[in-house]
């Protein structure tokens, strides 16, 4: 009676260990997390002219790519829903400052929260935008703020004097503050991309940047389509006034523009191609800007050589033209590590060209 009395009681104990056990480890699975702590350091070393002005010689940062650190996170909900986070922060090694200009924001990469699911990804905070995403991934020097000609001519332009006394370019940053963004599921490649960003200013709700992107990449080729309206930068109002050389534009309303690119693998040879349409709008006139981009890549022994020419032409405004050619090797030391030389020539209207060369070190981690 007594052995009959323990083993019943050792069956129920033994049911509710195990139960327990699947319970724990139920609810590890629903709640499981993950933070990473990754980003570059990009350091490179020559001569940069700018159109119209001297040669500098220099120790720069983000030579191929602009160094950064990031931390990301996420957290599973259970039912294919995620809490997801990152927080991404550039910097100057070579001084040792925060951002990529003096008065950067210092999460200036990104800087958001939002749920990812199985019906998309919705997050809200600082964003990098769709216009910059298809700008950097169809043309060979990817993000390359130095060498790469279609970033120069779509973020070097309007409103940077004294460095570029011209009236071309975007409104704004590669990053949006204030952003709702929501990207769909890929669907056998095809995917889709919308930012909506406010002034958050009492009175200001007419003020807003929006953006729409489609992109598809299946096998060798690739594709992309953007939009991208602004009527301010970060404060309502603030494109009123831009001064580009010694013309003041003034009462800037808004910018429009329409980008697509191709691209092409053929394994021996990668083809880039982009088309830009820029329309600008003020209170005295407007203009628009046309932007062409075409560009290789080439395997050369456990290295890739790359070469991109850009030319752009706006009318009704300085009625310029600018045209920008770039060449350039990358050597991987291993998968975080490479080196890399380039060559970049910069021209505008009435001004004496520029140039840019130099040698650099890029180390992921």
């Amino acid at each position: 009676m007594k052995k009959t009395v323990s083993r019943a009681l050792r069956t129920p104990l033994k049911a509710g260990v195990i139960a327990a056990v699947l319970a724990a480890a139920s609810s590890s699975a629903f709640a499981q997390s993950s933070v990473s702590l990754y980003g570059q350091v990009d350091e490179w070393v020559g001569a940069t002219r700018f159109p119209g002005g001297k040669t500098a010689w220099n120790v720069g940062g983000g030579g191929m790519s602009t160094s950064y650190w990031g931390l990301k996170g996420a957290e599973d909900l259970g039912g294919g829903y995620k809490a997801i986070f990152k927080m991404e922060s550039f910097f100057r090694a070579q001084n040792g400052q925060f951002g990529r200009f003096q008065g950067d924001t210092f999460f200036a990469r990104n800087a958001y929260v939002g749920i990812e699911s199985p019906y998309g990804t919705v997050v809200a905070g600082r964003v990098t935008t769709p216009l910059f995403v298809s700008t950097i991934l169809f043309n060979p020097f990817v993000d390359s703020y130095t060498f790469s000609p279609m970033v120069y001519h779509t973020y070097l332009g309007l409103s940077t004097f004294p460095t570029y006394t011209t009236d071309q370019g975007a409104v704004g940053d590669s990053g949006w503050n204030n952003s709702i963004q929501y990207s769909t599921p890929n669907f056998n490649g095809l995917s889709g991309t919308a930012v909506y960003s406010l002034g958050n200013q009492a009175g200001e709700n007419g003020k807003k940047k929006w953006s729409v992107q489609g992109m598809y990449f299946h096998g060798p080729f690739a594709a992309t389509a953007v939009y991208q309206y602004v009527n301010f930068n970060n404060t309502p109002g603030d494109i009123g006034s831009i001064v580009s050389g010694q013309q003041v534009i003034l009462g800037l309303r808004s910018q429009g523009i329409a980008q697509v690119g191709l691209s092409y693998d053929l394994k021996f040879v990668k083809f880039f191609g982009q088309y830009m349409y820029t329309n600008n709008n003020s209170d005295i006139n407007s203009w628009h800007v046309n932007t062409g981009q075409g560009g290789v890549s080439v395997p050369i022994g456990p290295g890739t050589a790359m070469a991109s020419y850009a030319y752009s032409r706006d009318s009704g405004g300085l009625n310029q033209t600018h045209s920008t050619a770039a060449v350039g090797y990358d050597y991987p030391l291993s998968k975080r590590t490479d080196v890399y030389a380039a060559y970049m020539y910069d021209h505008y209207d009435n001004m004496s060209s520029g140039q840019t060369y130099g040698v650099g070190l890029r180390a992921k981690f």
